[in-house]
């Protein structure tokens, strides 16, 4: 019952993978952009069946009256998924029609297993593995299936088996999340969905832009972008340009911060064109240079230092006119 199966669809079209951008006056990406690939999170959509029955504290209340209902919503698939933000929760997984989706703390993940059967099911119907594309900015990988004890397939999402609640009438609705004490709405990782602390200081000018951009040089690099507190900007090689979008997330991105927004006069020799601002799915608004997200390195320690030039040849410092400095 807990065996895997990774059929399940993971192409994305670029604007599945591309993230919403608020751009400047120059565009990034144009026409690139199909807009018409990705389902729209509030897309009309039948909610999923209400009420199946008291099942106790684990799997929540609602009228038998939707049992039937409930248990045939389980095999609607999740479609386009989409990452929504939750002033309480932070990032929440939803499916193609907006619905939250859930992970319940008595199934495990490895190997995946769903302990969710008969009643429960009905109460927060399975869905169903099959037509399930990446929300833009998540990692296609952590989507996966697991086969359930009769037989069908079940959409897993970092090995955790996904829930619908019959309890969400409508779209953003969050009403099964801490109930029982056992069920969580999702995030993108799999995890469950829970806002982010502030993040500790980090060292003494590292990652932390101060609002400005400027161009410093070094010997072995040349003339390169530093933040305003002369700590070297990054690119990442995994990013696109076109469409603008961000491929470090996680843990990633407490490594290599984003360098948040700075006004274009206080970004003195930078490069104008695609001087622009990507709003990531994590909340965050990103700096991007010729399209292109920036970074800092929590590995360099004071201003000048260049530690992330080359790391995993992947990252990059940044010339004043966008490009890598693949130089070492």
């Amino acid at each position: 019952m807990g065996e895997i199966k990774m059929g399940i669809k993971r192409g994305t079209t670029l604007a599945a993978v591309a993230v919403v951008v608020a751009l400047t006056a120059t565009a990034c990406g144009g026409d690139d952009t199909k807009a018409g690939d990705a389902k729209p999170a509030g897309a009309a959509s039948q909610a999923p069946a209400s009420g199946a029955g008291d099942y106790g504290s684990d799997y929540g209340a609602g009228s038998a009256a939707g049992a039937a209902d409930a248990a045939g919503a389980g095999t609607k698939a999740a479609g386009q998924l989409a990452i929504a933000q939750n002033e309480q929760l932070g990032a929440v997984l939803n499916d193609s029609a907006g619905f939250t989706l859930y992970r319940f703390d008595k199934d495990t993940a490895k190997p995946p297993k769903s302990n969710c059967e008969g009643d429960c099911a009905k109460t927060w119907p399975v869905v169903a593995a099959g037509d399930a594309t990446a929300a833009a900015g998540m990692d296609p990988s952590v989507l996966g299936e697991v086969v359930r004890a009769d037989g069908s397939k079940q959409l897993t999402v970092g090995g955790w088996p996904v829930y619908r609640y019959s309890k969400d009438t409508k779209a953003g609705e969050t009403n099964g999340q801490g109930v029982g004490g056992t069920w969580f709405a999702l995030a993108p990782d799999g995890k469950k969905a829970a806002k982010a602390a502030a993040a500790p200081a980090a060292p003494a000018g590292a990652g932390q832009a101060s609002g400005a951009l400027t161009v410093a040089k070094d010997p072995k690099l040349g003339e390169h972008i530093v933040d305003g507190n002369g700590m070297t900007v990054y690119r990442f090689k995994k990013d696109t340009a076109w469409p603008m979008a961000s491929n470090c997330t996680g843990d990633c991105v407490a490594k290599w911060p984003v360098v948040p927004p700075v006004d274009k006069a206080n970004a003195k020799g930078i490069v104008e064109k695609g001087y622009s601002v990507l709003d990531r799915p994590d909340g965050m608004k990103q700096q991007a240079i010729d399209c292109w997200p920036v970074y800092t390195f929590t590995g360099d320690k004071k201003a000048g230092d260049i530690n992330g030039q080359g790391v995993g040849g992947t990252w990059y410092a940044v010339s004043p006119d966008g490009k890598l400095i693949t130089t070492s």
